[in-house]
């Protein structure tokens, strides 16, 4: 009895892997994203690609741990809540009332620790980040969150 679990399990698991969400990576032209609207720094930019935008972007980079399934699912889900919350592949298609609070959320976020999240961080050491780079990334949102909000207070 125990051989047949273990032989039904086995052939789901193969049977499994088939199943693949679609990637996260556009090679298109990307003329709505934040370094196409509004000026980021190389090194605020350096910071961003390295901790953000494989969950808040159109470009994720993929581990190879992603090929076994259920893996790719988790992960597929956790880029599509990422996204939803900011995508910064898309910044510029948002309101501008809109695009001030989210670089306020992410100023915020990266001073109190909480971004990026701890599951991502633990397997990217390279994301997390150094006071100094939340710093950086705090001070540019905050900049950024404020001149847009005085050029919408301006029209």
């Amino acid at each position: 009895m125990f051989k047949k679990i273990l032989l039904a399990l086995l052939i789901v698991f193969v049977i499994i892997q088939l199943i693949r969400p679609a990637e996260n990576i556009s090679s298109a032209a990307m003329p709505r994203a934040i370094t196409a609207v509004y000026p980021v720094s190389d090194s605020v930019q350096t910071i961003l690609k390295k901790a953000c935008y494989d969950c808040h972007s159109d470009n994720t980079r993929y581990p190879w741990y992603v090929n076994i399934q259920p893996v790719a699912w988790w992960m597929n889900d956790h880029v599509m809540q990422g996204r939803s919350h900011l995508n910064f592949s898309q910044f510029g298609t948002y309101k501008k009332t809109k695009q001030a609070r989210k670089l306020g959320q992410v100023a915020k976020s990266v001073t109190e620790g909480w971004m990026p999240i701890g599951s991502y961080t633990w397997i990217h050491k390279d994301a997390i980040l150094s006071k100094n780079e939340s710093a950086a990334v705090a001070t540019w949102a905050n900049g950024l969150a404020a001149q847009i909000g005085k050029d919408t207070l301006s029209k």
